[in-house]
């Protein structure tokens, strides 16, 4: 605690000096102590490990409605004057914006004990320890192969981030996260299996298992079989929904949703928005299943995000769809004071995301299912149409047909076209809540008719 108060007052002090410089009619100094260590392997065996720490500082200057930033890692007093100096040159340079708002003054924040002091000194060593264990372990999943093993481990941490203002605003907020994934493939190529997790801690990061899962579904996903195409149920375990549910957060925008771009926007067939007008939300209305509750919030133990934004705006819980009825919108500060909405309704995601989950597991959801799919996760998803919250993807490392309650085989990956507010609309089972990543939460979901489109002859 006394390194964070340390940090804390030396930012603090880099900050003031750098106000001091500042002409600006406005200053904002954004300032980062961060490190990251990562181990990349492949082959079994550790490819690159490396490290690196930086202070970074940031001089935001407004000139009336003109605004622009620079810069700097050093933290001297003629460095950071020469940063002050060339943010507001470039400001007085920059167009006007007419929606910007003026710095905020003093706030105040939630406390938030984010920061792990065994995760921000994971060494190398350490990290090849770790990665050494998952590497043994998904080998010794079928030792007659001689899988290959591949993944990458990364530790960050903020040590501090600060937020200071020529109007007195000062924050500051420290924290951890960690990330371990790995790919198994078998020797002939037609297996594949993948594995993940991540937290704020690196003691809740169990890196054998993560290594004998990913080798577990690789050996069973060999010699995948074509399967038509077409509407399935579809069991996906909670890193496939944490690749789909967060695809929401850009239809939450109040925004889009008054101009009527977004999926939660009111519209009469045949009629035109005219220009000027707002379009109706479906605010208070249901959109989802009524199982589903879905809600960001930086003190939520499972999440512990950042308690303000880069404005130094104080982010809160914020529930978006609760038993399946849209509760929320996201407002930025400029849009809330166009339409004459109180101040806590501004704020986004800042807190992370977190679905609520079900009792169901994932063997009662697969033995439940006469036919359908199970879906590890899914990759290089790309937006189709912003209006239906629709997007496209593909299935990866490990698909597999389910016959008579049972994993019957594996199967070829699909492309799907899906939208994940729609699928919301039909799950038939909902699965406890699982930390996928450091500040991402997600249930496994069993959901009728998933739409795939086409096969992918990619492993």
């Amino acid at each position: 605690m006394s390194n964070r108060i340390d940090i804390r007052a030396e930012l603090e002090a880099i900050a003031r000096r750098a106000l001091a410089f500042a002409k600006a009619d406005e200053t904002r100094v954004v300032i980062n102590d961060e490190s990251v260590g990562q181990t990349r392997f492949a082959g079994g065996e550790i490819t690159t490990s490396g490290s690196s720490t930086d202070r970074s500082v940031t001089i935001i200057s407004t000139f009336g409605k003109r605004r622009a930033s620079a810069s700097t890692n050093v933290t001297d007093d003629e460095s950071l004057r020469r940063t002050v100096d060339l943010a507001e040159r470039l400001a007085k340079l920059s167009p006007e914006d007419p929606e910007l708002l003026p710095e905020l003054g003093p706030q105040q924040y939630a406390t938030i004990q984010a920061y792990d002091q065994r995760t921000a000194a994971l060494d190398a060593e350490q990290r090849a320890a770790a990665v050494s264990g998952l590497i043994a372990a998904a080998k010794a999943v079928d030792p007659q192969q001689d899988l290959f093993v591949a993944g990458y481990l990364e530790a960050n941490a903020s040590h501090g981030r600060l937020i200071a203002n020529s109007k007195g605003l000062m924050a500051f907020h420290a924290d951890t996260s960690v990330d371990l994934s790995n790919t198994v493939r078998t020797p002939d190529g037609t297996g594949s299996g993948w594995a993940s997790n991540g937290a704020r801690e690196w003691g809740r990061i169990d890196a054998v298992a993560l290594g004998r899962r990913a080798a577990q579904k690789a050996v069973a996903s060999r010699n995948p079989s074509a399967v038509e195409p077409g509407r399935y149920t579809v069991i996906l375990e909670p890193a496939a929904v944490a690749d789909l549910v967060p695809l929401l957060r850009m239809a939450f925008s109040a925004r889009t949703a008054e101009e009527g771009r977004s999926p939660f926007s009111r519209r009469t067939p045949g009629v035109s928005l005219q220009q000027g007008s707002f379009a109706q939300t479906l605010l208070g209305e249901k959109i989802a299943d009524e199982r589903v509750t879905i809600f960001s919030d930086p003190t939520d133990q499972e999440i512990r995000g950042a308690p303000f934004d880069n404005e130094g705006f104080p982010t809160r819980r914020r529930v978006w769809i609760e038993n399946g009825v849209l509760k929320s919108l996201a407002y930025d500060r400029f849009w809330a004071q166009k339409r004459g909405v109180p101040e806590t309704e501004v704020g986004g995601f800042g807190g992370g995301l977190k679905m609520v989950g079900g009792t169901s597991s994932l063997e009662e959801m697969i033995a439940s299912t006469p036919r359908g799919i199970l879906v590890t996760r899914n990759w290089y998803i790309r937006a189709l149409d912003p209006r239906t919250a629709s997007y496209t993807g593909l299935t990866r490392d490990g698909t597999f047909l389910i016959e008579n309650g049972k994993v019957a085989r594996s199967v070829k990956n699909f492309r799907w076209n899906e939208s994940p507010l729609l699928m919301l609309n039909r799950i038939l089972a909902i699965g406890r809540a699982e930390r996928v990543s450091a500040g991402i939460v997600m249930p496994a979901l069993k959901v009728a008719d998933f739409n795939f489109a086409s096969i992918s002859e990619a492993v």
